[in-house]
C-alpha cells in the first residue's frame, strides 16, 4: 500500500506541475485548470491519509484498500472528464448559434449588394 501511496503521490504532484507549467505558458485556460488543480490536491490529499482510505474502504466493503484508493482515483477523473463534457457541449452549441448568425449576416449582406440601387 506504501508504494501505491508514493506513485499516487508523484502522480499528484506530475499532474500539479503539468497544469501549472501549461497555464504559465498559455497553454490552457484558466477556468480549465482549476478542474485539473482541483484533481491534483486531491489525490495528493488521498494519497497522504492513510487512514481515511482505509476507513472508507471498510465502509464501502472493499477487505483491499488499495483497490479503494484506485476506486477514489478513477472518481475523480470521471468528474472531471464530466464537466469537460459539459463544457465541450456548451461551446459545440454556441459554435452552432454563431455558426447560423453568420449565415443570417452573409445572406443580408449578399442580398443588399445584389440589390439595385434604387431600391431601399
Amino acid at each position: 500500500m506504501d508504494r501505491l501511496l508514493t506513485a499516487t503521490t508523484i502522480f499528484a504532484f506530475g499532474l500539479l506541475a503539468a497544469t501549472l507549467l501549461s497555464l504559465r505558458r498559455e497553454h490552457i485556460r484558466v477556468e480549465y485548470s482549476v478542474s485539473w488543480l482541483a484533481a491534483a490536491l486531491v489525490l495528493l490529499g488521498l494519497s497522504r491519509m492513510q487512514g481515511v482510505i482505509e476507513a472508507i474502504a471498510s465502509m464501502l466493503g472493499i477487505s483491499y484498500p488499495p483497490v479503494a484508493l484506485l476506486i477514489m482515483v478513477m472518481g475523480v477523473f470521471l468528474v472531471v472528464f464530466y464537466r469537460f463534457s459539459i463544457l465541450i457541449s456548451q461551446l459545440k452549441d454556441a459554435n452552432i448559434a454563431l455558426t447560423q448568425k453568420l449565415a443570417i449576416l452573409e445572406n443580408r449582406l449578399e442580398r443588399t449588394i445584389n440589390q439595385p440601387h434604387g431600391q431601399a
